[in-house]
């Protein structure tokens, strides 16, 4: 489930809405306006803000089944992570309503996302969830970073 859900966040969703809307317009539209559109609204904005909740909600999945910690004291860390990602999600998703908030969600996400994963590398030992984790974070940075820069900032 964890690995079909960023699959399809990263990869399906923003990948089939660029295409579906090029088609819709004719192809006339700016490719990598359309990339960071829809980049930003499923990778940023509903993988994060999903995250989040699940965070919030089940902060023990994040603890144990990623980072392999058992410690009931770090409950408290991961749900402070979860409110963060649901702040940053909400970035995202807003963004389709409010393309001016398109290139901030991508320099906020895109540093998260670059961030985590370089914390994830720093671990070493990584299962699974967490190598998936890493190599998510790193194509979600660089796609973010290639529209910001592209974008002139």
């Amino acid at each position: 489930m964890y690995l079909a859900s960023i699959v399809l966040l990263l990869f399906v969703l923003p990948a089939g809405c660029v295409i579906g809307q090029m088609l819709w317009f004719g192809g006339a539209a700016d490719v990598m306006l359309l990339v960071g559109k829809w980049f930003v609204f499923w990778a940023v904005g509903v993988r994060l803000f999903i995250a989040g909740v699940r965070q919030v909600a089940q902060p023990q999945f994040t603890a144990e089944s990623i980072f392999e910690i058992k410690d009931r004291a770090a409950l408290g860390i991961v749900r402070e992570l979860g409110f963060a990602n649901l702040s940053t999600g909400t970035l995202g998703l807003a963004s389709l309503a409010v393309p001016a908030w398109v290139a901030p969600a991508a320099i906020v996400g895109g540093l998260f996302c670059g961030l985590a994963a370089a914390g994830h590398a720093l671990r070493g030992k990584r299962n699974f969830k967490e190598q998936t984790a890493l190599i998510s974070d790193i194509f979600a940075f660089v796609i973010l970073a290639v529209f910001v820069v592209s974008r002139g900032f």
